[in-house]
């Protein structure tokens, strides 16, 4: 269910905060780069109130293109995927650009999923933090462009993708007949939707086809990793996961979920080489030459899971090989 506590709305006649330099910077490569705005588009900008102070960047940064701007801040969200309340899901499909920053994402929901196919280009930020944007936002993204569309290319030509690591990973599954995507946070067409900061291709594996073991040691979604995870999965569900606080903190909300949060939804490649490892699995997942695997909601990216629920692990240092070409391997893209 959509979870709303509180719900304040501005418009483009008030003010947020005085930006500084960098930050005007920032909004002026999102909003000419990545989205390619033109003339008082109409823009939205969704947030809570634990990212009020970089939703402002973003809102303040908009007045310079259009006055068709409002933004929404609403609260109560408590796990990624879960549904925001109906008046910001209206407002998503009626708005040209759509910018989310929130602690939880709102990447993989059906909110979401409906006002791409209105055409609305949206950019989702969960849990970025202004030093991140200072990192990673300051860059031209069509400098991404080239290995994340590569690596998509591949995926969607392949039938087999097997990770391995030093660590223990062990890791097989189908991709056959599915749709690798590029996130490169270009945003120009209609229904354009990825993450900023980007930087990765990724794909919906076969459901029920994933098969081993996968050792997380880089990053969790939303949870502190204290030592590796161990997360054993057969046909496609993780049927055991161990390790120390950060594994029985994955089990916990696992359990909570359901049974269709056990379900191996995502392979990713990491593009970015502004990016580093981090907590913060927004920037984690797209550190070059990383992988990741998801769990839960596949269905808004070419899957069928679908469940409100979806966390990304992130291997720090794998190889992945997909059918007899290994893409990825001592942190490099071959």
């Amino acid at each position: 269910m959509p979870i709303m506590n509180r719900l304040h709305r501005y418009s483009a006649a008030e003010s947020i905060g005085l930006l500084s330099d960098e930050e005007k910077r920032i909004g002026i490569l999102v909003f000419e780069k990545s989205f390619e705005i033109n003339n008082d588009e109409s823009v939205l900008i969704v947030c809570d109130l634990e990212k009020r102070v970089e939703a402002s960047v973003f809102f303040e940064s908009a007045k310079r293109y259009t006055s068709n701007l409002s933004c929404l801040i609403f609260d109560g969200m408590t796990e990624n995927a879960q549904e925001p309340p109906e008046v910001i899901c209206e407002a998503m499909k009626t708005s040209d650009i759509a910018i989310l920053i929130t602690s939880y994402s709102l990447s993989h929901t059906q909110a979401r999923r409906a006002a791409s196919a209105t055409g609305a280009r949206i950019a989702s930020l969960p849990g970025i933090t202004l030093e991140m944007m200072k990192r990673t936002l300051m860059t031209d993204p069509h400098a991404l462009r080239g290995d994340s569309e590569k690596v998509a290319a591949l995926l969607t030509a392949g039938d087999t993708v097997t990770i391995t690591s030093s660590q223990g990973s062990n890791l097989s599954f189908s991709i056959r007949g599915r749709a690798g995507i590029p996130d490169t946070g270009i945003f120009s067409q209609p229904g354009a939707f990825g993450n900023l900061p980007a930087g990765e291709a990724f794909i919906p594996p076969v459901e029920g086809t994933a098969n081993g073991l996968l050792i997380v040691d880089g990053a969790i979604a939303d949870i502190e990793l204290d030592v590796p995870v161990a997360i054993v999965i057969t046909d496609g569900i993780a049927t055991s996961v161990s390790g120390g606080k950060a594994a029985r903190e994955l089990t916990r909300r696992m359990n909570e979920a359901g049974d269709k949060a056990r379900v191996l939804c995502e392979l990713g490649i990491g593009t970015n080489p502004a990016t580093r490892l981090s907590s913060n699995v927004l920037e984690a997942e797209k550190v070059y030459g990383t992988c990741h695997v998801a769990f839960g909601n596949n269905s808004t990216f070419g899957g069928t899971n679908s469940v409100l629920f979806h966390t990304d692990c992130v291997i720090a240092k794998p190889a992945v090989t997909v059918d007899n070409r290994v893409v990825v391997r001592n942190k490099s893209i071959l």
